[in-house]
């Protein structure tokens, strides 16, 4: 099965999508339209039952440039503050849709992944990359600040606090190896590796209960803002919620069985 967005690629096969930004030639930018039908796109994921994790994959060795220079960072310089401020809410939409999206999503990240590019690796659930890909929040490079799409409150909760304010001060480049020591890549693998691997994990995460799969999700999203008490209390009721489902049962089963189980996401 395929889907058919306009402004990018999306494959549907075997409970996994994969998602790449089509425009290899400019290493992959984001336009107003992009933007606006990825952010429908991972909002609507939760009310439809044929996907159980994404990829967010690369394309013709890059991941992402970011905005568009032409045709998003040149109109903007025109805009009304109403509009821009439309726009930014706009960009921030798609990473809320990511995060409550209910779904696993993987970004498997080649070459340039940068500005909004970046943001949108780090919305993502699992990280893996090459040795080629570089990352840069460029926010500042452009004249604005590092403050854009959640990177503020995100990135430290990934790298730590000083790791981010420099990244997010100086708009520099973090390589590969320094981003997989630091934790924002899961792993760093050969560029003929990267599809596969991220295929590979998004295929284990599908095979799994997926019911359970997304409550992990959201107590991850949500366990940000809560002391540790209420998280305690929070897991207990998400997972007595979880103990009802068949998944549950099957995985009893199976296991008194001496076999696999095989989840059904119920």
């Amino acid at each position: 099965m395929t889907d058919t967005p306009t402004h990018f690629r999306c494959e549907i096969a075997d409970g996994i999508a994969t998602l790449r930004l089509d425009r290899p030639d400019r290493k992959n930018p984001l336009t107003f339209d992009s933007y606006a039908e990825l952010r429908d796109w991972f909002r609507a994921l939760p009310y439809r039952d044929d996907v159980k994790a994404v990829v967010f994959g690369s394309n013709g060795g890059n991941f992402c440039s970011g905005g568009d220079v032409h045709d998003i960072i040149g109109p903007l310089t025109k805009m009304s503050m109403k509009d821009l401020l439309a726009f930014t809410r706009m960009t921030g939409d798609l990473v809320k849709a990511m995060i409550n999206c209910h779904t696993p999503v993987i970004a498997a990240a080649d070459g340039v992944c940068v500005g909004a590019g970046a943001i949108i690796a780090m919305a993502s659930d699992l990280r893996v990359a090459t040795p080629e890909t570089k990352t840069a929040f460029l926010f500042t490079k452009v004249g604005l600040a590092g403050c854009d799409m959640g990177a503020c409150a995100m990135l430290p909760r990934i790298i730590g606090q000083g790791r981010a304010s420099e990244l997010l001060y100086t708009g520099r480049s973090m390589s590969a190896e320094e981003g997989e020591t630091w934790g924002f890549w899961n792993r760093v693998v050969a560029r003929d590796d990267l599809e596969a691997t991220a295929q590979d994990m998004a295929a284990r995460i599908a095979a799994g209960p997926n019911f359970g799969h997304m409550m992990t999700k959201t107590m991850l999203n949500q366990e940000w803002s809560m002391s540790l008490e209420q998280a305690i209390e929070a897991e207990a009721q998400a997972q007595a919620i979880c103990m009802q489902t068949e998944d549950f049962t099957r995985a009893y089963n199976a296991f008194v069985a001496k076999e696999k189980p095989v989840f059904e996401g119920d």
